[in-house]
């Protein structure tokens, strides 16, 4: 479990365009098809990562509170499946079943391309876009991780979703997310 800190993509960078496989519905879908009225948060994420399964409570918390406010919530799997076949898209597909698809997708990006475009590092990486797909918050969800005694509470990104909504500033000093290392595929 070798921690990874997110690389932190700039603020106001657009989000980079995408299509890939669902897990859940098996179709091929766009960025522009699930983005949110309001904002579009984007996770990659992994089935076996610890960190991921230590705040998997509250990604499916804010995913399920915040799609009311017209954010639209998409997980992203890039994880390399010849090695980490637990990663694969029909266990993505059994993952989401079980969390009861809280999300408006659970992508799996073959390629690492569009991991690769978002500057992806770790899982969980999180991405806050506003309205027009500009980066308003990247970093962390909150400050607990599986190895300190934090409670998991998704503070960081809340603040960041209710100020965005609010219409008020977010603040500019953002906390890299840790985590595993998204598993790159050999080149």
């Amino acid at each position: 479990m070798a921690a990874t800190p997110s690389n932190m993509l700039p603020l106001g960078t657009i989000a980079p365009d995408f299509h890939l496989p669902d897990s859940i519905s098996g179709k091929n879908i766009g960025l522009r098809d699930l983005k949110g009225e309001q904002g579009t948060l984007i996770m990659f994420i992994c089935n076996h990562c610890p960190y991921v399964l230590h705040v998997k409570q509250q990604l499916i918390a804010i995913a399920q509170q915040y799609v009311g406010l017209g954010i639209s919530s998409i997980a992203i799997s890039a994880n390399d499946i010849e090695n980490y076949p637990q990663d694969a898209p029909d266990k993505m597909r059994e993952l989401m079943v079980e969390w009861g698809n809280p999300f408006a997708a659970y992508l799996y990006d073959e390629s690492q391309a569009v991991a690769k475009a978002y500057q992806a590092a770790c899982t969980p990486d999180i991405y806050l876009f506003d309205a027009k797909l500009a980066c308003v918050y990247r970093g962390r969800l909150d400050g607990s991780t599986p190895k300190n005694e934090i409670p998991v509470s998704g503070q960081d990104l809340r603040n960041a979703l209710d100020n965005m909504l609010a219409g008020q500033p977010i603040a500019a000093e953002q906390i890299p997310s840790i985590g595993c290392n998204i598993k790159w595929k050999e080149e």
